[in-house]
C-alpha cells in the first residue's frame, strides 16, 4: 500500500515539475509522460482550464491540441477531450510520434473552467503536449490558467 502512494506521488510531482517547464517554455504548453512504466491501457489525465477577461475582453472559446513526442509506435496514438457544461470536442493525434500537432479543437463555451482529459488507446508510455488557449469572440488570446487534479 506505502509502494502505491508512493508511486503516486512521485508520478504527482514529476507531473508538477514538467507543466511547470513547458509552462515556462511556452505560453500555454503542457506536457508530461502519460504511464512511464507502460502497463496501464487507460491511463487518464485531468486538469481545468479556467479561461477568464484579463482585459482583452471576456473568453468565447478554448482551442487546443495534442501532440505525441514519443517514438513511433502502431496502435498507440493520445487523444484529447475538452468538456464544458453541456458542449464537448475531442481530437487525436493521427500520426504516433511524427512530432505534429493533432488537428486543433474548440468549445465556444465563454469564461469559466473547461474540463481537459488526456488518454491514451494502448498500454504504453506516451509523452505528449497540449496547447491550450482561451480566446475572445474577435480571436484574441485573453485569460488562460490550468490546475491538474489526475495524472494516473
Amino acid at each position: 500500500m506505502q509502494h502505491k502512494f508512493f508511486d503516486k506521488v512521485v508520478k504527482t510531482i514529476f507531473l508538477v515539475v514538467a507543466l511547470g517547464y513547458f509552462g515556462i517554455s511556452s505560453a500555454h504548453d503542457a506536457g508530461a509522460t502519460m504511464d512511464p512504466n507502460g502497463n496501464v491501457a487507460n491511463f487518464t489525465g485531468y486538469a481545468l482550464v479556467t479561461c477568464f477577461d484579463d482585459g482583452n475582453g471576456p473568453t468565447g472559446y478554448l482551442i487546443a491540441s495534442i501532440k505525441d513526442t514519443s517514438a513511433p509506435q502502431d496502435n498507440l496514438l493520445v487523444n484529447l477531450q475538452i468538456i464544458k457544461g453541456k458542449r464537448a470536442n475531442s481530437t487525436t493525434d493521427p500520426v504516433s510520434g511524427d512530432g505534429n500537432f493533432s488537428p486543433e479543437v474548440t468549445v465556444h463555451g465563454g469564461d469559466g473552467v473547461y474540463l481537459l482529459l488526456v488518454n491514451k488507446t494502448a498500454a504504453g508510455a506516451r509523452s505528449f503536449l497540449v496547447s491550450y488557449h482561451c480566446m475572445t469572440a474577435s480571436d484574441v488570446h485573453t485569460g488562460t490558467d490550468i490546475l491538474v487534479n489526475q495524472f494516473e
